[in-house]
């Protein structure tokens, strides 16, 4: 039987474990909602499209990753658990990657949500508030109006007016009595939702506590994961584009083309690029998209100088003056010939890429020129934290300890990386 010792895998099943024990009510209305929308796109597909969104289909491929990945590790029967290989930096890369991948099932909270700021703004970690929940409109009948029930009941909105966040209540005759920061609020019982003859009220936790517009933390940092990632994996790949491509033409060219690439690349290492990077988000806004345009832009270099020197020591090789001589066309003597030799060092380089990448997202969202207030970010929710650090040290340690962790996941990542590839490095 092959032994295979605990990895990154299982660590993944533990996680998924513990996600399906905590949230089984929340995947089994994930579960109806999916089987009611293909019931309504089988009756009106016009319909059922204008009813689809990204955060319902975000909640629909969390759950099937959630059933396929227990049946793809369950069929590897040969697999034996081991706790021998135990690093931190895969581990910590296991987490970081599973709140990437399934960010809508560990909290399902939406981003924006906030109500009773008097109430909700600035509570510390593992605070809790008082949740007076009011009668719902009852539900039509009708294949859409159930489906948007269970919508309702899955994908959260910003702001719900069934619920009333409250410090302290009192129970009357005609009604309840509610405070919210000693302001005092009444409710007649015929808006209340009554539960076995009382007032329904259920507490809302703020594990990581709450910012200055009472939004929850813990969901902020978990969806700007999302943010980091996918932002350094997108800049990173249009580095790698760049740089490779720019490379392998200076290097198989020579002559005038390497000289002038050289020259450019040394005029992009001499100026400093938080100056070029401002300067273009000046220009064009801060946006998604730009932000990555800008990053992947800024981070070529290194990959150029790595691949026009390989370039170099591979010209002189027989089989590749072979394939060149052949008449093999450039692009292909770069995927083919090319790629295969250079692929090791250009991958290592482009992981420490990616923490440098992730660094730089974050410091530019700090400086307030990053992706803007539409998404959350790990570096706007440090800029936003600064203002109330004597009040909330929690809305900048918490964001800033992600940071800390995904650099030196990443950074060790890279270094095993190499001294896998390379066991001279370990002399």
């Amino acid at each position: 039987m092959k032994r295979i010792h605990f990895s990154i895998y299982h660590f993944f099943f533990f996680l998924l474990l513990i996600t399906i024990g905590f949230r089984l009510p929340l995947l089994e209305n994930t579960a109806m909602l999916f089987i009611s929308y293909l019931a309504l796109f089988v009756a009106d597909y016009r319909t059922a499209f204008g009813q689809l969104s990204l955060s319902m289909a975000d909640y629909f491929i969390s759950l099937l990753l959630i059933i396929a990945i227990p049946v793809f590790l369950f069929l590897k029967k040969d697999i034996v658990f081991s706790p021998k290989t135990f690093s931190f930096s895969h581990y910590a890369l296991a987490v970081i990657l599973y709140a990437f991948v399934f960010a809508p099932v560990i909290t399902n909270d939406n981003i924006d949500f906030q109500k009773n700021i008097s109430v909700t703004r600035l509570l510390p970690p593992l605070s809790s508030i008082h949740v007076l929940h009011l009668n719902n409109n009852p539900v039509k009948s009708g294949r859409l109006n159930n489906f948007l029930s269970l919508k309702n009941s899955v994908v959260k909105n910003s702001f719900d007016e069934k619920i009333i966040f409250f410090d302290s209540l009192q129970i009357t005759q005609s009604g309840v009595i509610y405070f919210q920061n000693e302001l005092r609020n009444s409710l007649p019982l015929s808006s209340i939702e009554m539960l076995d003859g009382k007032p329904n009220i259920s507490d809302r936790f703020f594990l990581l506590g709450s910012d200055e517009f009472g939004r929850d933390i813990f969901t902020r940092l978990v969806y700007g994961t999302r943010i980091s990632l996918l932002i350094g994996f997108c800049a990173v790949i249009l580095s790698l584009i760049i740089g490779v491509a720019l490379g392998f033409l200076a290097g198989f060219s020579g002559g005038v083309t390497d000289v002038f690439l050289s020259r450019l690349t040394d005029m992009f290492l001499s100026f400093p690029m938080i100056f070029f990077i401002i300067l273009i988000l000046a220009f064009f806004g801060n946006s998604f998209f730009s932000v990555i345009i800008v990053l992947g832009f800024s981070g070529w270099m290194s990959l150029f100088r790595i691949v026009k020197g390989e370039i170099l020591s591979l010209k002189n090789k027989d089989y590749f003056f072979t394939a060149q001589q052949l008449g093999l066309p450039g692009t292909k003597l770069l995927l083919k010939e090319a790629l295969p030799v250079i692929a090791i060092p250009v991958i290592v380089n482009t992981v420490f890429q990616f923490g440098n990448v992730v660094l730089s997202e974050s410091a530019l969202s700090f400086l307030g020129l990053g992706i803007g207030n539409e998404f959350p970010s790990w570096g706007g929710m440090i800029n936003s934290g600064q203002e109330y650090l004597s009040q909330a040290w929690w809305m900048i340690f918490f964001p800033g300890a992600a940071i800390i962790l995904t650099l030196v996941t990443v950074n060790d990542f890279g270094r095993k990386l190499a001294n896998y590839f390379n066991p001279r490095l370990h002399e």
